[in-house]
């Protein structure tokens, strides 16, 4: 059995959703979080020079979504076929845009007034409508992907969960009956709701 080895620092941010799927494989791992000098120090050893890594004996990888597909292909929730996989991928795939294009005001937007006017565009137009897209690929069960949780199920639910709570608070998928149930599915999880009792209480 490999050993594994997450590093992050002192919050959920983008390394939550490996968190959520080791929780969902009950894949025991260990959940390092570093912060100021320690990350100065380790910094020049990453392969990127950037947080999350996730050490698997040893061998070092990082991005979010290249770990998270690394530990959902060992928890058997990558998909069953690879057209499974592959409509997995498209619905990660589909969430980065969303954040990573549409939600890159909130950190390079230096004006207070244009972020506030990019703001109130992303609420009342780019989510609504994006989230509408993701409601039609929703099965009436809650699932992505075929008939039981894949990684794209755990990303949508660590992307509401976490994220957009954060920045844009309010009852954003009050209208979305599949999206609610997808959260519900993930939420239920025995592992992933023990993980989302016990883990450690951060401010972001």
């Amino acid at each position: 059995m490999p050993t594994y080895k997450l590093t992050y620092f002192k919050a959920r941010g983008v390394a939550e959703f490996a968190r959520l799927l080791f929780a969902a494989g009950g894949l025991e791992y260990e959940d390092v979080r570093v912060e100021g000098e320690q990350w100065q120090q380790l910094k020049p050893k990453t392969p990127m020079g950037q947080l999350p890594i996730l050490e698997v004996d040893g061998a070092m990888i990082c991005q979010s979504k290249a770990i998270g597909r690394l530990i959902a292909k060992k928890i058997g929730m990558a998909g069953k076929t690879d057209l499974e996989a592959a409509r997995a991928d498209m619905i990660t795939d589909g969430l980065e845009d969303l954040i990573g294009l549409k939600m890159s005001f909130f950190f390079t937007e230096k004006d207070e007034n244009k972020k506030e006017e990019k703001k109130k565009e992303f609420v009342e137009k780019i989510l609504p409508s994006a989230l509408d897209l993701f409601e039609k690929l929703a099965s009436a069960e809650g699932y992505f992907v075929g008939n039981s949780l894949t990684w794209a199920d755990v990303n949508f639910f660590s992307l509401f969960n976490g994220f957009i709570n954060r920045f844009i608070p309010g009852d954003h998928l009050k209208n979305h009956v599949n999206l609610n149930k997808v959260m519900g599915n993930v939420s239920s999880n025995p592992g992933i709701a023990k993980w989302l009792k016990e883990r450690p209480e951060t401010q972001f």
